[in-house]
């Protein structure tokens, strides 16, 4: 059994296929939905569309977010 969903997206439609063994409890289909629904990225698109942020904007918290992993990376080797 397969389940269907549909999401509009500017230029594509997202179908979402989970298959469903015949025993599997529906708690385990869900958790699968769920994590495929994150891999798509539309709920972050859509929070990201409700307000316009500038092109500098973006550039900076971009680098913001660069700078912070690379400190990670770097104390997790040190470390």
């Amino acid at each position: 059994m397969y389940k269907f969903l549909y999401l509009p997206s500017v230029k594509k439609i997202h179908m979402l296929i989970v298959p469903i063994k015949e025993n599997e409890p529906i708690d385990k289909a869900l958790k699968k939905f769920k994590k495929k629904f994150e891999k798509t990225g539309v709920v972050k698109q859509l929070r990201a569309r409700q307000a316009f942020e500038k092109r500098s904007v973006e550039r900076r918290t971009e680098i913001k977010k660069a700078v912070y992993k690379n400190k990670l990376r770097r104390e997790e080797t040190e470390g």
